[in-house]
C-alpha cells in the first residue's frame, strides 16, 4: 500500500471511514480528518462480504451494533448537535466508500490501517477507485504501538523469535507519546447527517441478524468499565491469568479487537502501573507485546495467511506433516468442537466458546495443542473453528495462537512440546469449579476422578450418577499413546527437513 499520513493541505469536506476503531476519542484517523478538513461526516459500513457468510445470529454482529450506538452519540455529543452522528451502510465497503464519497463530494477519506490481506486487497481498490474520482484516502496507524516494520532487528529485518522482539519493543517505547489523539479542540467541524440517510444505527433485523447474548458489555462504555474493574486487579494478573474459575484475565480482548479501547491507552497504563513495580501490569503489557508481534508477522511474511483465507505454516516443512484424514478424524474434529472429547477441561473450554463466544487463554492452548497433538488433526481446522466462534477473533493472534500451538509457528519452543490434558486440569483447575461448570454432568465426582473420569472406580461413577459412555463420554484417544504419535509425526518431517 502507498504511504499514507497526513494531508499537504486542507479539505474543505472529508469522510471518517470507520473500521475496528468504534470509538471516538483518541481515534487518530478521526483526530486527522478534524484538524484537516473543514467538514467531516463519519460512516461505518457493515461490509457484506464479511457478514454475509455468517449466522444470523452473531455475537460480534450483535456487539458492533451497540458499539456503533454508542459511537454515534458519543459523535453527536462532541459535534454539540443532535443531527450529528454516523451514516451507517449494509453494503460492500469496497463500492459503498467511494460512492459515499463522491455523494458528499469530499476531498479526502480518512482510515485507520487494517493489516489483514483481506481488507488491504479491499483498501488498494478502495484507493484506486476514489484516486479515478481524483478523491485522496488517508491512512493511519491506530491499532497498535508499532505495526508494520517499525521494530526491526539490528540487521534491518523483521523479527521472527518473540524475546529479542519484546527487549526492542521495550526499548523503543521508551520514545512512544502515549497521549490520547485530541478530538475534541476540532469537533465543531463533524457535519450532521444528511437528512435523507434515515436511521442513524439500523435494526440487526434490518441487515439480516438477530440479537445475540453477550458476554460482556459492549462499546466505548463497556471497556471504559472493563478497563477500570481491571485497573483493580491488575497487580495480581499474573498470578490469577491462568486459572478459568477465578477473574484473572482483563476481558478486553474484543475491545482491542474492534478498537472500541484505544490501545495506547491500554499500554500506556501498563506500562506506567509496571514501571513502579507491578508484576501484573508488567506481564499483561507482555501480552499486548504478544499481540503486536503477530501483528508483525502477519505483515511480514505473507505466506502465513492469504487473502483468500488459507493458512500456511510459518516454518514451511511443517505443511508436509501428515494430519489424521478421513470419516475417523471428521468424527473425532465434531467431538473437539462439541466439547465430547471424554477430558473434562478440553470440553468444558470448548463448551464455553460456543456458549459464550470467549475462551480463557491458558484454555486456548489446551485446546488447540489436544486438537494437533493428541487427535493428530490438521490446527488449520481449528483454526477456522475459532475465527467462527471467537468474540475477539483477530486473524494475526489467531493464526500466531495455533501455530504456537502446533509448533509450525515461530515459537522457540520444540516441537514435541504437548499439553497433557489432565495435568492441566489438575493444576489450573484444582477444585474442579470451571469442569463443574461447563460440564455439569460430572459436577458429583471428586478430586482426581473429576479430571479423568475414566479412571474412577464404579462406586465412586454410580454415586456421582455417572455413566460413562452415556452420560459422558470415554477418552475419544489415550493420551499417552496419542503423544507418542505425534513424536513420530513430526519426528519424520525434521528428517525430511535435514
Amino acid at each position: 500500500m502507498p504511504p499514507s499520513g497526513p494531508p499537504d493541505k486542507p479539505h474543505a469536506a472529508g469522510l471518517m471511514w470507520f473500521r475496528r476503531d468504534l470509538r471516538a476519542h483518541d481515534n487518530v484517523a478521526l483526530a486527522q480528518a478534524l484538524r484537516h478538513c473543514a467538514r467531516v461526516h463519519a460512516v461505518f459500513v457493515f461490509d457484506r462480504p464479511i457478514l454475509d457468510p455468517l449466522p444470523r445470529q452473531d455475537r460480534r454482529v450483535s456487539f458492533i451494533r451497540e458499539s456503533l450506538v454508542q459511537l454515534d452519540e458519543a459523535l453527536r455529543t462532541l459535534a454539540g448537535s443532535a443531527q450529528a452522528g454516523l451514516i451507517v451502510r449494509h453494503a460492500a465497503a469496497a463500492d459503498e466508500v467511494p460512492r459515499l464519497a463522491r455523494e458528499l463530494r469530499v476531498q479526502a477519506v480518512f482510515a485507520n490501517h487494517d493489516d489483514e490481506p483481506a481488507a488491504l486487497a479491499r483498501d488498494a481498490g478502495v484507493r484506486a477507485a476514489l484516486t479515478a474520482a481524483g478523491i485522496a484516502l488517508h491512512t493511519f496507524k491506530d491499532h497498535t504501538i508499532f505495526e508494520r516494520r517499525e521494530v526491526l532487528t539490528q540487521a534491518g529485518t523483521p523479527f521472527s523469535v518473540f524475546t529479542p522482539y519484546q527487549r526492542a519493543w521495550l526499548a523503543k517505547a521508551d520514545d512512544v507519546d502515549f497521549e490520547p489523539h485530541a478530538v475534541e479542540p476540532h469537533a465543531h467541524a463533524l457535519a450532521d447527517r444528511p437528512a435523507t440517510y434515515g436511521r442513524p444505527v439500523p435494526l440487526l433485523s434490518e441487515i439480516g441478524f438477530e440479537p445475540a447474548a453477550l458476554p460482556i458489555p459492549a462499546g466505548i462504555e463497556g471497556a471504559s468499565k472493563l478497563l477500570e474493574n481491571f485497573a483493580e486487579r491488575i497487580d495480581r494478573y499474573h498470578e490469577l491469568r491462568d486459572f478459568p474459575a477465578l477473574r484473572g484475565p482483563s476481558y478486553l480482548g474484543v475491545h482491542l479487537r474492534f478498537g472500541t479501547l484505544s490501545i495506547r491507552q491500554a499500554a500506556g497504563a501498563a506500562r506506567q502501573r509496571a514501571a513502579r513495580g507491578s508484576a501484573g501490569a508488567a506481564t499483561w503489557l507482555k501480552e499486548l507485546i504478544w499481540r503486536e508481534f503477530y501483528f508483525q508477522i502477519l505483515a511480514n511474511f505473507a505466506h502465513v495467511a492469504d487473502a483468500s483465507g488459507g493458512s500456511h505454516s510459518f516454518r514451511r516443512e511443517y505443511d508436509a506433516i501428515e494430519w489424521e484424514r478421513g470419516p475417523g478424524a471428521d468424527a473425532l474434529f465434531a467431538a473437539w468442537c462439541e466439547g465430547r472429547t471424554g477430558y473434562p477441561l478440553v470440553d468444558a473450554a470448548m463448551r464455553q466458546l460456543a456458549s459464550t463466544g470467549y475462551m480463557h487463554n491458558r484454555l486456548r492452548m489446551v485446546a488447540a495443542s489436544f486438537l494437533c497433538k493428541d487427535l493428530g488433526l490438521d490446527w488449520r481446522s481449528g483454526e477456522r473453528w475459532f475465527a467462527r466462534l471467537l468474540n475477539d477473533f483477530e486473524l494475526a493472534s489467531n493464526n500466531g495462537g495455533w501455530q504456537w500451538a502446533s509448533s509450525s509457528g515461530c515459537d522457540a519452543q520444540p516441537w514435541f512440546r504437548i499439553f497433557n490434558p489432565v495435568t492441566q486440569s489438575r493444576r489450573f483447575d484444582t477444585d474442579g469449579r470451571f469442569i463443574r461448570r461447563y460440564v455439569p454432568e460430572l459436577a458429583g465426582l471428586e478430586g482426581a476422578a473429576l479430571h479423568a473420569p475414566w479412571t474412577a472406580s464404579s462406586a465412586q461413577l454410580a454415586q456421582a450418577g455417572v455413566r460413562l459412555g452415556l452420560d459422558y463420554p470415554r477418552p475419544v484417544v489415550d493420551h499417552a499413546a496419542a503423544r507418542e504419535r505425534t513424536l513420530r509425526r513430526y519426528a519424520v518431517v525434521k528428517a525430511a527437513a535435514q
